[in-house]
């Protein structure tokens, strides 16, 4: 399988955002499903994952990216 054109010729600062805004939606999912998991009807049927962990790790990660994506886009 071939790699699109652009990110083939993708710059750095490119594949870094594309990356951080990646990581914000799987926070934005986890976070979703945490309170899926809050709002369960019964108490008892308790889950192992632990989505908030994931969605803060997750959100900072992004949020790291973005940073260093910033960072690298010419014209600043």
């Amino acid at each position: 399988m071939d790699e699109p054109a652009f990110l083939l010729f993708a710059s750095d600062a490119t594949l870094l955002g594309i990356g951080g805004i990646a990581l914000i939606v799987i926070s934005f999912a986890a976070g979703l499903a945490e309170r899926r998991q809050r709002k369960r009807r019964e108490a008892d049927a308790l889950g192992c994952m632990p989505w908030t962990t994931l969605s803060v790790l997750a959100f900072m990660a992004g949020a790291a990216l973005l940073a260093l994506a910033a960072g690298g886009i010419p014209g600043r």
